[in-house]
């Protein structure tokens, strides 16, 4: 009775819009272009559909949700009717209904297409946008009695300040689920949730499947195992009532959002406003072929090239419309069908395979262990109308049955030590034959038309190919298995856009912006000189490449033609750490942030020297060269200088190399170098950190003596006990003194005369972390000869 009595009061009477304000009351309706807007304007609330009819691939349908709406790119952050999408706007309204819920209803039909659906003892209710973008229905007379509200339903998105993960009372699950494709708001095949096991992480499943494909690692009290660098910005709750993640607000200007995206990767998002352009902070699986079913069934996937997905050999795209709009798990279906699954066995013709090289073969494999011969496998697989492919070798004898999914394949296989393997894949015999017949149509033009052409060719191709193998060889175990992409300089060309967007220059060249056809942003290192730049592409690509920390930034790519050298980086949005302590038009650092990049350049430097096949000596550090991504996680740049050394070894004989102004006093004497130089320019940086300033002035003409050298000034002060003044004034007295002192301890220890003297970078993660306690060091007669002398240059 009191929906038809509300029904009979919206179509009976003027629909009134409500206007720019962030609360819905009783009585009031929202339709057609009408928004509600938070107070703090940052989102809005209102019916959407998604595309442009520009483009050619928008929606018919209408949604109702909540987009960011501080930024020109529309961006939905939640969505209520994802499952109900509107055919006509004009038909549609958001009200309160007689009932107290938030409805979305249709007018004309007299029906209801999207309800919060909770049981309300009171009619006088109204729906608030908070600032934190949080759809909240509530009691108009008690706004602190939450009913409903939009962070307990998230679809495919996470705002800070919402929660991820259960209620143990209520059973409730805040989960994030993929969108279909990027237009279609319906529910997709992916989902971001807490372990149902009751381990202490999050999981990304396959929903069809339930298969696990990646998982956070379990949280240790301070970040989750398989993401060091997310814990410093949130929260992980386990309590009696909750289990759940969180990330407060850091910051209310900042614009950012998580999202599962329709590709089944987990992606966070910065917006920044120089760019006008959202940045890619983070990615997990950072592999897209990682992700289970990606490409769908019948299709090869290959993180090396763009698009990944691409159908086998025999196989077309089932629905090129989905695959535009972005979802690929329709996959692929077989231009012909199989002869023996015809019933053609009559005409004689017979399946045949086709050989694929594979980084991993389809799961689901059927042993067959009794067979002894590759032929004796292949037949199996033919007797069998299920039987769709197989794969023979060391291990025996593998078929399998109808679909095959996540096969996953890389360039330059043969070239790499990963062990590649073979999957035979069954085709008709039809399918076959008309390759064999169009090779013998080419074959018979090609002999006729152009023989000397074709030896010419075959001369040519030789010569490349052999330059190709042994350019590979200097870097094998580089390219390929640890997913460097080898990039053609005409797409890198156009994915700067000619290389308009400059983003700084150096020593070797100039650095330039870009995005990949994915979208994502990269950063494009073109070096200048081609023997000085061979050296340096040399030696990134050697030490770089093969390495993966959360401290050091990742090498995506390079390229390599003719005399041109090319590095492809991730994009690091808040560029290097001396634009943000010298330069005082941009963003300012404060002492938390200041102390997490030297904790996070410690456990990078770490990394290097303690942890790798090899000790990977940079011999370049200084803030040029440490990078700040969108969550201000230090990562370690620029290894063109970098020195390998074998585990078995102490100390390595070296040409000098550095900064002057970070270099150890052991450069100066012309004595084997150890990591202990990383150290000692490290503890350089440190003092960089505390002070805000160059340690090397260049000019201070109304500076006491003791004030040009400022590492002087750091020893002398700690000696007597009094750091507070060597403080960035910029600070505003907001810091820890108990870690300004320790910082200046580790900085007088790290930079010390010998370098026996200095600790390891195990050490000083150590000290940092607060396991260890730090001495007071003794002074390093090194700052006061450097002192007395004409102050130096910072850069070389």
């Amino acid at each position: 009775m009191l929906l038809v009595l509300l029904l009979f009061v919206l179509i009976f009477s003027p629909l009134h819009a409500a206007s720019a304000r962030d609360t819905i009351s009783p009585g009031e309706t929202l339709g057609g272009s009408d928004v509600i807007v938070s107070s703090n304007g940052k989102y809005a609330l209102g019916f959407f559909k998604i595309g442009s009819e520009s483009s050619g691939n928008t929606s018919n349908y209408w949604y109702l949700g909540i987009w960011i709406n501080r930024v020109p790119t529309m961006t939905t952050v939640w969505v209520a009717n994802e499952d109900a999408p509107i055919a006509d706007l004009t038909t549609a309204v958001l009200t309160i209904s007689l009932d107290g819920n938030l409805v979305v209803l249709n007018h004309v039909s007299k029906s209801i297409i999207w309800t919060t659906q909770v049981n309300v003892t009171t009619n006088n209710t109204v729906a608030t946008l908070s600032d934190g973008g949080n759809l909240i229905l509530q009691k108009s007379l008690d706004l602190t009695d939450v009913l409903w509200q939009s962070f307990d339903h998230p679809t495919n998105s996470l705002l800070p300040g919402a929660k991820l993960g259960r209620d143990k009372v209520t059973g409730l699950n805040r989960r994030l689920v993929s969108r279909k494709n990027w237009v279609d708001q319906a529910p997709g095949a992916y989902s971001l949730e807490l372990d149902p096991t009751g381990a202490a992480q999050f999981i990304l499943v396959e929903l069809n499947s339930g298969v696990t494909y990646w998982s956070s690692g379990v949280w240790n009290g301070r970040f989750f195992n398989s993401i060091p660098d997310m814990g410093a910005y949130s929260e992980f709750v386990n309590n009696s009532r909750e289990v759940y993640l969180t990330t407060p607000f850091q910051d209310v200007t900042m614009v950012m959002h998580l999202s599962l995206e329709v590709s089944g990767q987990l992606k966070a998002y910065v917006w920044y406003e120089q760019l006008q352009d959202w940045v890619t902070s983070a990615v997990q699986p950072k592999s897209q072929c990682d992700v289970y079913a990606i490409c769908g069934p019948y299709t090869i996937c290959n993180d090396n090239v763009i698009p990944s997905c691409n159908c086998m050999k025999g196989f077309s795209i089932k629905s090129l419309k989905d695959w535009e709009l972005g979802d690929r798990t329709g996959g692929c279906i077989r231009n012909k069908p199989l002869d023996y699954c015809s019933n053609n066995k009559a005409t004689g013709s017979r399946d045949g395979f086709y050989n694929i090289p594979c980084f991993r073969l389809p799961q689901n494999a059927q042993s067959t262990t009794v067979i002894a011969s590759e032929g004796e496998c292949a037949q199996a697989c033919l007797s069998n109308c299920s039987c769709t492919a197989y794969s023979f070798g060391d291990y025996g004898c593998y078929v399998w049955h109808d679909e095959l999914l996540n096969v996953k394949q890389q360039q330059y296989s043969d070239l790499t030590s990963t062990k590649v393997e073979f999957l035979k894949v069954r085709l008709a015999a039809k399918e076959l034959n008309s390759w064999e017949n169009h090779r013998r149509e080419m074959l018979v033009w090609v002999v006729t038309s152009a023989t000397v052409a074709l030896f010419g060719l075959v001369l040519l191709l030789i010569i490349w190919r052999n330059r190709k193998i042994q350019y590979f060889r200097k870097f094998n175990g580089v390219q390929g298995g640890n997913g460097i992409v080898a990039f053609r300089y005409i797409d890198l060309k156009h994915a700067t856009k000619s290389f308009s967007i400059k983003l700084g220059s150096g020593g070797f060249g100039s650095v330039y912006k870009g995005f990949l056809a994915d979208s994502t942003a990269i950063a494009v290192k073109m070096l200048d000189g081609f023997r000085q730049g061979e050296k340096q592409f040399r030696a990134e690509v050697s030490s770089i490449g093969i390495i993966h920390h959360v401290n050091l930034v990742k090498l995506i790519g390079f390229c390599c033609e003719g005399n041109k050298r090319l590095l492809v980086y991730e994009y690091l949005p808040y560029h290097s750490l001396d634009v943000h302590l010298f330069q005082r038009s941009v963003t300012f650092l404060n002492w938390k942030t200041r102390y997490q990049v030297a904790l996070g350049v410690a456990r990078g430097l770490a990394y290097l020297h303690e942890s790798c096949r090899e000790c990977i000596i940079h011999c370049d550090i200084k803030p040029q060269n440490i990078l700040l991504d969108a969550s201000f996680t230090p990562k370690i740049a620029d290894f063109g200088m970098a020195k390998f050394m074998q585990r078995d070894s102490s100390r390595a004989l070296t040409t000098m190399r550095g900064t002057i102004g970070y270099l150890a006093p052991e450069w100066l004497s012309g004595v084997a170098i150890t990591t202990k130089i990383d150290v000692y320019s490290y503890g350089m940086v440190l003092l960089e950190i505390i002070s805000g300033r160059r340690n090397t002035s260049e000019q201070c003409t109304s500076c006491a003596d003791n004030d040009v050298y400022f590492p002087l000034q750091v020893a002398n002060n700690l000696l007597k006990g009094d750091v507070q003044v060597l403080v960035d004034p910029k600070l505003c007295g907001d810091f820890s003194l108990e870690e300004v002192e320790r910082v200046c301890k580790i900085a007088c220890w790290c930079i010390q005369d010998k370098d026996s003297d200095r600790p390891a970078m195990g050490e000083v993660v150590q000290f940092l972390d607060g396991l260890r306690e730090v001495d007071v060091p003794p002074l390093p007669k090194i700052l006061q000869a450097v002192a007395g002398s004409p102050p130096l240059l910072n850069n070389m």
